[in-house]
């Protein structure tokens, strides 16, 4: 019984996680910010969505590497879907701990002078971009790690 619902939570875990970054990141964000005038207050609604789902994958992320390790023991170590996981949980732990961050003290730093200084505008522009391009990343492996499940791989 236990077992089972360990593997379920396993499956939920795997789809909470990804499905959460692919509609968040492709659909609810830009949605954010094409309806909404003010795209400060898109920014701040989108930066606190980003952090639930990067805490999501922490411990979605966390738990899938738990299970894992409990099923398969060391043999999970030679499997592409483990590995898999785990750079989206570092991934996911760069992003929360690292990048959200820094992004939300440039952009209250703009904020405060209106974004007047092209230097501050381009260190954010630059770690947006490096946040953005991580976050393509982690959904990319994310659909990997979807299929392998959706397969039984766990």
């Amino acid at each position: 019984m236990l077992q089972r619902l360990a593997s379920a939570l396993y499956l939920m875990t795997a789809t909470l996680w990804v499905g959460g970054l692919w509609s968040l990141g492709y659909i609810a964000a830009p949605v954010l910010f094409s309806g909404l005038a003010d795209r400060s207050v898109a920014g701040t609604l989108a930066g606190q969505m980003f952090s639930v789902i990067g805490w999501i994958g922490i411990g979605g992320g966390a738990y899938m590497l738990v299970f894992m390790l409990y099923r398969r023991r060391l043999a999970v170590l030679r499997e592409l879907l483990f590995w898999c996981v785990l750079a989206m949980l570092l991934l996911a732990c760069a992003q929360v701990f690292g990048l959200q961050p820094l992004i939300a003290q440039l952009r209250s730093e703009s904020a405060v002078r209106e974004l007047a200084e092209a230097a501050t505008r381009n260190r954010f522009a630059s770690w947006h971009g490096v946040a953005s391009a991580l976050y393509l990343g982690q959904s990319l492996l994310g659909l990997f790690v979807v299929l392998r499940v959706g397969k039984g791989s766990n």
